[in-house]
């Protein structure tokens, strides 16, 4: 048998013993679940970010343990089993995948991710498209709907554009979202000088084009924010820690000596 097989059939013979035998196991649900699946895809996101690639095997391990509770529990309801599971993420990566799968031609990444949401677009509107007694109708799905509405906005707002991409309606130059953020922000200082109750919708609308702007250079800005919080966080503990072995008091400090640590941080 072939080692990834034998692998991931162990893990369903272990999952299906503690389910039957484990008290803690035998009580869970797909919600009492759902939150811990959350807690470990953050932590696979934060061994990633780490470079931790020891880290990464297992806190993917934690996942696929995960998926495969799931599976156990939807056998359990017969609504699914991971047959269902493998064998549905199969079909449709072929599906979607005209071009290895098929007779499309593509000419580069651009390309396979428009196909991907037009096919994925094409999917959904034949299995919405039927009226309570299965007939066929003329709503058409949104772009839109396929973007979680528990995402973090700041993801959120990078999938939305990215879907909008899909069908064409996006900027053609970076330079031209470029001046979009300019023009935000200059919406934004007239707010906050006429002291208006607008200054939380331009700051939206900064935040958004400058997700904008990120993606067109290249940028994951959820990630680069991300590393930017945990510069900051690094650069603060070392303000922390070296002004009391200097025998000195956070709070008590003026911003000039904060500020001479905060300097000394950065050649870290």
């Amino acid at each position: 048998m072939d080692p990834r097989a034998e692998a991931f059939l162990r893990l369903l013979n272990i999952m299906d013993e503690l389910r039957e035998q484990c008290p803690w196991d035998k009580k869970q649900t797909l919600e009492t679940l759902r939150p811990l699946t959350i807690e470990e895809t953050y932590e696979l996101g934060d061994a990633i970010l780490e470079g931790d690639l020891d880290g990464v095997k297992k806190e993917l391990g934690d996942l696929i343990l995960h998926i495969a509770f799931y599976a156990r529990i939807g056998r359990e309801k017969e609504a699914f089993d991971i047959t269902d599971v493998l064998n549905g993420i199969c079909e449709k990566l072929i599906r979607r995948h005209p071009h290895i799968y098929g007779d499309v031609k593509v000419k580069d990444e651009e390309e396979v991710k428009a196909n991907w949401e037009r096919i994925k677009l094409q999917e959904k509107a034949s299995a919405t498209n039927l009226d309570p007694q299965g007939r066929p109708t003329d709503d058409q799905p949104s772009v839109l709907e396929g973007v979680p509405k528990g995402l973090p906005s700041l993801v959120k707002a990078m999938r939305i554009q990215d879907k909008a991409r899909g069908v064409g309606f996006d900027w053609e130059r970076k330079e031209q979202v470029w001046e979009k953020v300019h023009e935000e922000l200059r919406e934004l200082k007239a707010e906050v000088d006429a002291n208006s109750a607008r200054q939380a919708d331009e700051i939206g609308d900064v935040l958004f084009s400058v997700v904008n702007y990120a993606r067109f250079l290249g940028v994951d800005p959820d990630e680069a924010l991300e590393r930017t919080n945990r510069k900051f966080i690094k650069r603060f503990q070392y303000l922390e820690r070296e002004s009391q072995r200097d025998g000195r008091r956070m709070g008590e400090m003026s911003l000039a000596e904060m500020d001479a640590y905060w300097e000394r941080a950065k050649n870290l």
